[in-house]
């Protein structure tokens, strides 16, 4: 997610990244949402950068009636422009789970799969505007992008969130996250079920934290999270990919962890609705 430290510009050096279209990489989902009962395309209100207007893409995901009130967890991805992995384990999720919408029983899913729009086409990790946007969350950014997650986080109260990024220095998967009980019973699991198709990082620091089993209970200052106030806490959770590994198979581990969280997280609301 963050090993590409303290990046202070935007501009580039070496061969020019390519350009990728927001809208072609989009446009599946589009027309999922069209004709799914169960998938809403619902993008935020537009910003303007360099002339060009832009919004940030939203899909909601309503699963069938799990008997209470559904559990409300967002799905994050692209916030760096130069990690598309997370962005198209999304798009995945989302087709899996419209065929088969028994797997989100009880749940409303916020999804958010880019979220930095002109970092994503430019694949560049900053935004056009040269600003690491998961450095921004809670410090009173001006950043658009910035202020509309933190409005929809506010606003939905979730439960969970899940944040996928690509770390290029790791040769494996990792994850950070806050909370021992849900270390055990979350990101374990989750881990556990990407590790069928890549391998998981042991070393004892990665990214600059320490670490255990691919586990890291720290993070940076500014990162997606929830409201520093909000009470009860929801679980919070970073995904994190080897940006070596082929990206079809960051793809399917990213979404065989997310259907993890998925599935472990009814089983933990089940027991302890109040966790």
């Amino acid at each position: 997610m963050d090993s590409r430290h303290d990046i202070l510009t935007g501009t580039e050096t070496g061969p020019t990244r390519p350009q990728r279209s927001l809208a072609d990489t989009l446009a599946p989902l589009d027309r999922l949402a069209q004709n799914s009962p169960s998938l809403l395309n619902k993008p935020l209100a537009s910003f303007t950068v360099g002339g060009q207007s832009y919004s940030l893409p939203r899909y909601l995901f309503i699963g069938p009636k799990g008997g209470d009130d559904p559990i409300r967890l967002g799905l994050f991805a692209g916030i760096h422009g130069d990690e598309p992995a997370g962005v198209y384990a999304l798009i995945e999720l989302l087709h899996c789970l419209a065929a088969h919408p028994e797997l989100a029983v009880g749940y409303c899913l916020f999804v958010y799969p880019v979220c930095n729009p002109t970092g994503f086409e430019d694949s560049t990790r900053l935004s056009r505007r040269g600003i690491d946007l998961n450095r921004e969350f809670w410090t009173q950014s001006q950043e658009p992008e910035v202020q509309h997650l933190q409005s929809e986080l506010i606003v939905h109260s979730l439960h969970g969130l899940v944040a996928l990024h690509t770390d290029n220095t790791s040769h494996g998967l990792y994850g950070f996250v806050r909370g021992a009980t849900l270390t055990r019973y979350l990101l374990e699991p989750a881990l556990a079920a990407a590790e069928e198709l890549l391998p998981r990082n042991e070393n004892a620091r990665i990214d600059g934290f320490p670490a255990r089993n691919g586990i890291i209970r720290q993070n940076y200052d500014g990162v997606l999270s929830a409201p520093p106030k909000v009470r009860p806490r929801p679980f919070e959770i970073v995904l994190e990919t080897p940006e070596t590994a082929p990206r079809y198979l960051q793809q399917k581990a990213l979404v065989a962890a997310l259907l993890t969280i998925i599935g472990e997280y009814r089983k933990l609301m089940a027991y302890s609705p109040n966790l």
